[in-house]
């Protein structure tokens, strides 16, 4: 058999050292896993053989998507081409384990059996994945290679391409074009192979599905840089704090364009606890405990918790917008790279009579980076900050994209701007 898919690693989403992306475990004693590890090694495990591969490169970007095919044929007379593993288009032949010889030829495995069978965790309920997923193939009878799933384009890109061939007995093709919660053809979980070996969502919703995906990459809250008391969730887009300040920069930096981008806040709350956001030219190490724009590094939106209060503030000198923040609200972020500006709004409205499509009346002029700018987030507040760059965590009432039709925003965005996703940068970054 052959099982084809494509990862989108969300390191602040693990919970735990095994992140199970393909399960078979009817009994705690039976088990058959490929697990995505916390430290980003991938390992093929199985009962009575333990660790069947391990390997030695560590797939831990949490910017990029992995094509990721492990193909099987323990029927082949030599171990070593009985499990194989490729990334990107290219076979893995490293491996800190490499335990194929201990299984023996015409092996009978669990996966595409009667034995229950989870994406993203394990059947006893544990060892649950924390990214994206998309383009989920398993075809049984056939070990095959990643052209059958895959190509390189003309960029030297390895791009999901349409597979033509049979899923054979007991396979599926998972595309999570639907949002019902059954096991049908209308829910996430459905075969459109011409099957119908559709899955059972657990714990997903409408919510869960996203425009994010291998062939339109969306920017998100990067794992990697921020601080220590950082807590990152929901793909990497809702932000949570421990006992001191929570911050972090975007996964994607620009220099040009014009690029629009939602920030949906905490409720206020009757202490000194704050929230910023904006953008900043430095690693969020830099920052450290404190909010953005104290300083020339960073142009932000700043709330006042204790009053719930919304100053812009940059280079430590802040200006009252005159509005109280309230329950829920939803930022806008407007960030024009070609005239370095930036307009801050809320529900819906340009704060100040910002008018970014018109050029006129932002927050901040001269608004730069040494290289590039980043989306940036901190607060010392309890709650949570979550961001929109058009692959929303949160519900969408009206639902609006930019004028190239990607995302999926709350407001509308202003014309010229566009949202934080690969088919942008490579047109206007």
């Amino acid at each position: 058999f052959t099982f084809s898919f494509w990862m989108k690693p969300a390191i602040g989403d693990y919970g735990g050292d095994h992140n199970n992306v393909f399960s078979v475990r009817p009994s705690a004693g039976s088990y058959n896993m490929l697990v995505h590890r916390t430290g980003g090694e991938f390992l093929i495990e199985m009962n009575g053989t333990g660790d069947v591969l391990k390997t030695n490169r560590l797939f831990r970007d949490p910017s990029a998507w992995y094509h990721i095919v492990m193909a099987i044929d323990t029927t082949d007379g030599t171990a070593s081409n009985r499990v194989k593993f490729y990334v990107n288009g290219t076979e893995e032949t490293s491996f800190a384990t490499d335990n194929r010889s201990n299984l023996s030829q015409n092996t009978d495995m669990l996966w595409g059996g009667a034995q229950p069978h989870q994406i993203g965790g394990d059947p006893t309920g544990n060892y649950f994945y924390g990214g994206y997923l998309a383009e989920i193939h398993f075809v049984t009878g056939s070990q095959l290679a990643p052209s059958s799933f895959g190509e390189t384009n003309d960029n030297g890109v390895w791009i999901p391409k349409k597979y033509t061939g049979s899923h054979g007995t007991n396979g599926f093709f998972l595309e999570f074009k639907q949002t019902g919660t059954s096991a049908n053809a209308s829910g996430i979980g459905a075969d459109t192979s011409g099957g119908t070996n559709h899955f059972t969502p657990t714990n997903l919703a409408a919510i869960d599905i996203t425009v994010d995906t291998p062939t339109n990459n969306f920017c998100t809250m990067s794992p990697i840089d921020t601080n220590t008391q950082a807590s990152l969730s929901e793909g990497n887009t809702q932000l949570q704090r421990g006992s001191n300040y929570a911050g972090c920069n975007g996964t994607f930096g620009v220099a040009n364009g014009k690029w629009y981008w939602e920030i949906k806040t905490p409720t206020p709350t009757a202490s000194g606890e704050n929230s910023s956001f904006g953008v900043s030219k430095v690693p969020h190490a830099t920052i450290g405990n404190n909010y953005l724009g104290i300083n020339t590094n960073s142009w932000a939106i700043i709330i006042d918790n204790a009053d719930s209060d919304i100053y812009k503030i940059h280079n430590n000198s802040t200006s009252d917008y005159g509005v109280n923040a309230s329950s829920n609200d939803i930022f806008q972020i407007a960030l024009d790279m070609d005239n370095n500006k930036i307009y801050f709004g809320r529900n819906g409205t340009f704060l100040a009579s910002g008018n970014p499509a018109g050029n006129s009346n932002e927050a901040y002029s001269s608004v730069s980076g040494d290289l590039f700018l980043l989306p940036a987030f901190s607060m010392n507040g309890d709650n949570t900050l979550q961001a929109n760059f058009g692959n929303a965590p949160f519900s969408i009432s009206s639902g609006n994209s930019d004028a190239d039709g990607f995302g999926n925003f709350e407001f509308a965005v202003p014309s010229g701007f566009f949202a934080l996703c690969t088919k942008n940068l490579a047109e206007y970054g």
